[in-house]
């Protein structure tokens, strides 16, 4: 039997990539996104291939979804809530708006797909959710806390979840990329800091610059969609998969290095021997 997958965030980046490689593989992929109308594969003439709107901030938009791919594959065995962006910057710079656009994405738009597919999967009593989190759902980095407080929110709720759901067969897994070369550092990211505030702009300049070259040399969204395919397959409980060498190497630091030692490791990479106090 074809095995249903579908992906929340899909029009580009890790989303993309991760539909691409299970259609490649055989599976029905129903790949959501905010504008379906103008994606490339939108017309896409393969019955095994279903392009249609999903926004995790409008609920109606996430049932309509759910019920599409359900008449046309009849079940879905995976389901990845992929979707968000980084807000990043000084946190005293945020606006109302901007906090609230990061959270309602990142977190409630996730909690929103996710109690949407959980009936389906009590109902045919299996399945496998994949939270798309991030290396910044275990370690931080400056200019992220509001980014950082959503990923921590992920895998909390994802290892409480899956307590849960465990005994009704259906699986949690939690995605933690590295650096990635996607518009997670463009079109879907979101910057505050005010320039007024003059006492953070030599740290910020300074940190701004290292993270464009962390993004310029960051692995490519595959590397991240063969993980998902890895955690997709996989019949053990196991909760969390690093995605990239730099998660990989990171994570493993953060938990071998004491807070202090590892503090001062982040402030020299990323700020240099700019005011490490």
């Amino acid at each position: 039997m074809t095995k249903t997958i579908l992906i929340t965030g899909a029009s580009t980046g890790i989303g993309q990539a991760t539909a691409e490689w299970f259609f490649e593989r055989g599976w029905n992929v129903a790949a959501t996104m905010r504008s379906p109308e103008s994606h490339p594969a939108a017309d896409r003439s393969d019955s095994r291939w279903l392009t249609c709107r999903l926004d995790v901030t409008d609920p109606k938009s996430i049932a309509s979804a759910l019920q599409e791919a359900l008449s046309r594959y009849g079940r879905i065995d995976v389901w990845v809530n992929n979707a968000g962006y980084g807000l990043s910057g000084t946190l005293e710079s945020a606006t109302e708006q901007q906090i609230q656009r990061q959270f309602d994405t990142n977190v409630f738009g996730l909690i929103r797909c996710t109690q949407a597919i959980l009936p389906h999967f009590r109902n045919q009593k299996s399945g496998t959710l994949i939270n798309v989190s991030s290396m910044g759902g275990r370690l931080t980095f400056p200019l992220y806390s509001l980014y950082h407080a959503t990923k921590w929110a992920v895998e909390g709720l994802s290892e409480s979840l899956q307590f849960e759901v465990r005994p009704l067969n259906i699986r949690v897994k939690i995605i933690e990329p590295g650096p990635i070369r996607t518009d997670f550092y463009d079109r879907s990211a979101d910057f505050c800091h005010n320039r007024g505030f003059t006492e953070y702009n030599e740290l910020v300049d300074q940190a701004v610059r290292t993270y464009q070259k962390a993004g310029e040399h960051g692995q490519p969204p595959e590397v991240v969609a063969r993980v998902i395919w890895k955690a997709a397959r996989d019949r053990s409980w196991k909760l969390r998969y690093p995605a990239g060498r730099d998660a990989r190497i990171l994570l493993t630091l953060r938990s071998l290095l004491p807070n202090r030692l590892y503090q001062a490791v982040v402030r020299s990479q990323v700020f240099g021997r700019t005011r490490l106090r």
